[in-house]
This record gives structure tokens, sequence and C-alpha cells, in this order.
């Protein structure tokens, strides 16, 4: 694996403030996964949450290539979304550190939970990292899923 960097991204609607070029990298990371890719509308993938929410961004050689979202749901409760890798950057490991980076974020703020709603095709990858599965499958954006939660401190 290239080596990897991840970064907490400051990101703004605002064209003239620091955090648009993270905006508009971690955007089409997630239009090329999401929408390109898997077909979702991307009125459904930009649903208005993304100035409540802290966003990691990964780095292969400084060129961005994944992304993730967190976002408190509920008092010491953060929601995981968005996870997105371009696809000739998967399987060297990206995704973990993301998500390995975003947990260690959400424990440093002194988050209890975390949960996320899963692509049932990767529930494997969450259960590896400590993740449990919660409920039944159903479907959000046209494509399964599995909500999952994982305790960060007690």
């Amino acid at each position: 694996m290239s080596d990897v960097s991840v970064e907490l991204a400051p990101f703004s609607h605002d064209p003239s403030e620091f955090g648009r070029a993270n905006r508009d990298s971690i955007f089409l990371i997630r239009t090329c996964v999401f929408h390109h890719e898997q077909g979702i509308d991307p009125a459904l993938e930009f649903d208005g949450k993304d100035h409540q929410a802290m966003h990691l961004l990964a780095y292969v050689e400084a060129q961005p290539v994944g992304t993730v979202r967190m976002r408190e749901i509920a008092p010491q409760v953060a929601k995981l979304e968005r996870l997105a890798v371009l696809s000739e950057f998967r399987n060297q490991g990206i995704g973990r550190k993301l998500t390995e980076s975003a947990l260690e974020c959400l424990i440093s703020k002194k988050f209890a939970q975390v949960r996320l709603h899963a692509q049932v095709a990767v529930r494997e990858f969450y259960t590896k990292l400590g993740f449990i599965a919660e409920g039944d499958i159903f479907d959000e954006a046209g494509i399964p899923h599995i909500k999952m939660v994982k305790q960060i401190s007690s």
C-alpha cells in the first residue's frame, strides 16, 4: 500500500472561505462512488447535513482518494456516514484507515457510541472493526443496509 494520510477536513459552502477545496474533493469522491458507480440519486447523497458534520479526507501522494463523514445524532452518539474510496484505491486499507481515524477522532471528542448504516455487501468490513449488527436488513437508496453499532467508551 502507498503511504496514506488521513486528515480532518475543514468544510465550507462559502467560496471565499478556507475549506472549499476540501468540500470539492469530498463531493467529487462521493459523486464518483455513490452516484456514478452505485446509481444513488444526488438529492439523496447530498442531504444538506454536511455543514453539521466533521469530515475526514484520505490522501495518497497528496491526491484525495477517500472520505468519511461523522455527525452527532444524540448526546455522546455519533454516526459514521458516506465512507467512500475511489475505485482505483480500494483494497489497500484506505477504508479501514479512514474508519479507524474517525473512531479516534470521536473518542477524543468524548463520544461513547458510534452508529452506522452499512451496505450489506460491506458488513464484514465493519464487523472486523468491532461493529455489531442490529435489527433487520432494510432498503436505503435502493441498496440493502444493516444498522451497526460500536461502543467506544463507557
